[in-house]
């Protein structure tokens, strides 16, 4: 005999208002079971890769250096020994 045929079993030789606890808890695991993969769905969404830039830009922009762009000055390009 197979689990499933135990629990049908088992559900048969009950009083109906124990039957009637027995679908309150089975739809009580099934929502339970919803919320964890809602959870993981969240989880697996939050988890992605994200770019240094896609990271950083609310950064972006924020320093006023006043300098100029580094990488067009060949002083600044030439590696130092």
């Amino acid at each position: 005999m197979t689990t499933l045929e135990i629990a049908i079993a088992k559900i048969k030789k009950l009083p109906v208002e124990q039957r009637n606890e027995v679908i309150e808890f089975i739809e009580f695991l099934e929502f339970n079971i919803g919320k964890i993969s809602q959870i993981q769905e969240q989880i697996e969404t939050d988890e992605k890769e994200v770019s240094f830039t896609e990271a950083a830009k609310d950064f972006i922009g924020c320093l006023d250096s006043n300098l100029e762009d580094l990488s067009y000055n060949p002083k600044y390009m030439e590696v130092s020994q």
